[in-house]
């Protein structure tokens, strides 16, 4: 097994990302966010974008995630979609590539399975998103590294839990033979715990520790509650 991956096991993974219309965007800024992760005792990190990468690289000692979140026009792939971000991310220094591994079309006519056969061919250790259980083992057959249940409830046929998808992660855990990461929508410790309870190999956590406009959005929606009800006595 590849010794960055073996670093995270039965640990935490925080998902340090910032989109460009977000007030934490920056390298530098995920840096110091993903050094503030290492203090608090996170095992690797989740980085989106090669500049993000790069400037975690310099700050942390951790192994780092690396992806490229990437719109294009003739896909419904986001997620390191094309050979281009998985070169950016390799030149950057990710110690495992995360890319979309559904079976969806992908931009200027790549495939799932040639870009990973590619990578492969460099050594490039990688981590499949996959959103359902046929994704899970059709990337393993391809001969990825590990799975994550990154894209649960992110694409339109799978489940569209509101909360994190046990399911998946246990079914994935007993078909599989490679590390399944559990990811998205892993609000509280309590929730991260029983995924490894299920026999996940890490757990990735993003939103709930680095993105403080969605966490003030979740006490302001309690606090509007508590006040309506009061409002009504």
């Amino acid at each position: 097994m590849n010794s960055m991956l073996e670093q995270l096991r039965n640990g935490l993974v925080v998902s340090c990302q910032a989109l460009e219309h977000e007030p934490l965007h920056g390298a530098h800024i995920m840096a110091r966010m993903a050094r503030a992760a290492e203090e608090g005792g996170a095992v690797g990190i989740r980085a989106n974008g090669a500049e993000d990468v790069a400037a975690i690289k310099q700050v942390t000692g951790l192994p780092v995630i690396g992806l490229v979140k990437q719109n294009y026009a003739d896909s419904e792939v986001f997620i390191t979609p094309t050979w281009k971000e998985v070169e950016q991310l390799i030149t950057a220094g990710a110690d495992i590539v995360a890319l979309d591994a559904t079976r969806r079309r992908r931009p200027n006519g790549e495939t799932l399975e040639s870009l990973i056969t590619a990578m492969k061919e460099q050594g490039q250790p990688i981590m499949a998103d996959v959103s359902t259980m046929e994704e899970a083992e059709y990337a393993e057959s391809l001969g990825v590294d590990c799975v994550s249940t990154t894209l649960s409830g992110y694409t339109s046929y799978s489940p569209q839990n509101a909360g994190p998808d046990y399911e998946l992660v246990k079914r994935a855990v007993k078909q599989l033979s490679i590390p399944v990461i559990a990811e998205g929508r892993i609000w509280s410790p309590k929730e991260a715990v029983k995924m490894l309870e299920l026999g996940a190999y890490a757990v990735v956590v993003g939103t709930a520790i680095t993105r403080p406009q969605e966490i003030t959005k979740r006490y302001v929606a309690e606090l509007s509650v508590f006040r309506l009800a009061k409002e009504k006595v």
